[in-house]
């Protein structure tokens, strides 16, 4: 059923406890995801490394769906690892939220800072909140919401206080500008969620957003906003949430997919208590954290929808939708 998992992986995947099981799932997959490529071969790249990683989207969604209920406790969340570096004793500290990136984008974060010259001092992979949506990783950091750091308006209630915060949109070039000398800085840019949402709906979403990312990611007007940020401070490149590329999942048929269609519409969640369905494995699994209750669609389905189901997607339960690269590095 995993003929890319081997036998000792799977021994440990199903013999272990939860947490051992989440470290070597999430090991795996930083170690599929930050393997170099190039802009040449990067589509191609990206569509292989999620087939790989896929294999252990199988595994949770159909015999170990279980691991979902223990993925909150068993990998540290991104808004705690930010406020426990953010509590460190840094003179100078940054942080860059990229909304919306992946570990897909992780091989242009690390080719480019060993090229410009930055020391890289880790990398890793953190847990989104669940659902995987920004408003709840704003929350969670102690912002009402994702809007409120535009203009230092973060204000001094926020988990990563004392800082100054931005939201914007803007060109690397006009972000660069707005670093002043500030010790410690939070940066979110809407990047690349804006572009995601943007080709969502097109057949060739990936492949759009991929060649996008080479272009962003390797300019030299992104590394000269790294470095304005990350001169003098220890800075951390993240995300609130990956996406995924529900364009390459397998479509569900028959009662799974009336089911699916009728709670999830063309979204990955929905709030409150709804029902699972009965359904083994499970298309959904209901989920109680921080955020209240909600039910998330589960694996590598995709269906019918009223204007079609996006190929571009988060908020549900698949690997590269709610891990997101966790870059430390300093100039």
């Amino acid at each position: 059923m995993f003929p890319d998992l081997d036998a000792d992986t799977l021994h440990h995947l199903t013999q272990g406890t939860p947490a051992d099981a989440w470290r070597i799932i999430v090991d795996q997959v930083v170690g599929i995801a930050s393997r170099p490529h190039s802009a040449n071969n990067a589509s191609s790249e990206v569509i292989g490394r999620d087939r790989k990683i896929g294999t252990f989207d199988r595994f949770l969604s159909t015999t170990s769906w279980d691991l979902w209920h223990s993925f909150g406790e068993a990998v540290q969340r991104t808004s705690d690892r930010l406020v426990q570096g953010w509590n460190a004793p840094y003179d100078a500290k940054a942080v860059l939220i990229l909304d919306g990136l992946s570990l897909r984008e992780l091989p242009w974060l690390l080719q480019g800072a060993k090229a410009h010259g930055f020391t890289l001092h880790g990398v890793s992979a953190t847990a989104s909140e669940l659902p995987g949506d920004t408003n709840e990783f704003a929350q969670a950091l102690g912002f009402g919401n994702r809007s409120q750091l535009q203009n230092n308006g973060g204000g001094s209630t926020n988990r990563l206080t004392p800082s100054r915060t931005e939201c914007v949109s803007m060109p690397w070039r006009d972000c660069a500008n707005l670093i002043d000398a500030s010790p410690n800085w939070v940066f979110w840019h809407h990047w690349p969620d804006s572009k995601l949402h943007d080709e969502s709906g097109a057949g060739q979403g990936l492949d759009t957003l991929t060649s996008d990312a080479a272009e962003q990611l390797t300019i030299p007007d992104f590394w000269q906003f790294v470095e304005r940020l990350a001169t003098g401070r220890r800075l951390v490149i993240t995300s609130d949430h990956g996406y995924a590329a529900t364009g390459l999942f397998h479509d569900a048929t028959g009662e799974e997919a009336a089911f699916l269609k009728a709670t999830f519409k063309n979204g990955r969640s929905v709030a409150g208590t709804v029902d699972p369905g009965p359904f083994i494995p499970p298309m959904a699994i209901p989920i109680h954290g921080p955020h209240g209750a909600h039910l998330l669609a589960v694996g590598q389905w995709k269906w019918r929808s009223q204007g079609g189901y996006p190929t571009l997607a988060h908020g549900g339960l698949s690997l590269l939708e709610v891990l997101s690269p966790y870059v430390e590095l300093s100039r």
